[in-house]
C-alpha cells in the first residue's frame, strides 16, 4: 500500500484537536483510527465535505498527524483541501467542525458545501 506522510497541507486548530480526542474517548475509538476528511460531489455549491473515523488507510492516502490526531486524505480530496484549516465551533451559530478552505470560491449559507 502506498501512502504519503505529509506535514502541513491541512492543519487542525487546538479546539478541533480537543474535540476529535473527546469524540474518540467518548466512543472508545482507538489511536489506530484516523479521521478521514474529504470532498464529494453534491450540495448546493457543487462539492461537500466528508468527515468520519476510519480504521485504516487506503491506497494513495496522505496521512497528516498533529498533536496525536491522524487525518487520512485521499489524493483527489487533497487537491481541493490543500491549505485548509479544520476548526471546531461551539458558539451561538451552531456546533460542529468548520473547514476554512482557501480554495473555495463560493460556499453555501450553511457552510457544508463549496465550489472552486
Amino acid at each position: 500500500m502506498s501512502n504519503t506522510q505529509i506535514d502541513s497541507e491541512i492543519t487542525i486548530t487546538d479546539k478541533a484537536v480537543k474535540e476529535i480526542k473527546r469524540i474518540m474517548d467518548e466512543n472508545k475509538i482507538t489511536q489506530e483510527f484516523g479521521l478521514r476528511i474529504g470532498v464529494k460531489g453534491g450540495g448546493c455549491s457543487g462539492l461537500t465535505y466528508t468527515l468520519g473515523f476510519d480504521p485504516e488507510t487506503r491506497e494513495g492516502d496522505s496521512i497528516i498527524e498533529q498533536e496525536g490526531v491522524r487525518l487520512f486524505v485521499d489524493g483527489k480530496s487533497l487537491f481541493y483541501l490543500s491549505g485548509t484549516q479544520l476548526d471546531f465551533s461551539d458558539g451561538l451559530n451552531g456546533k460542529g467542525f468548520i473547514f476554512n478552505n482557501p480554495n473555495a470560491t463560493k460556499s453555501c449559507g450553511c457552510g457544508e458545501s463549496f465550489g472552486v
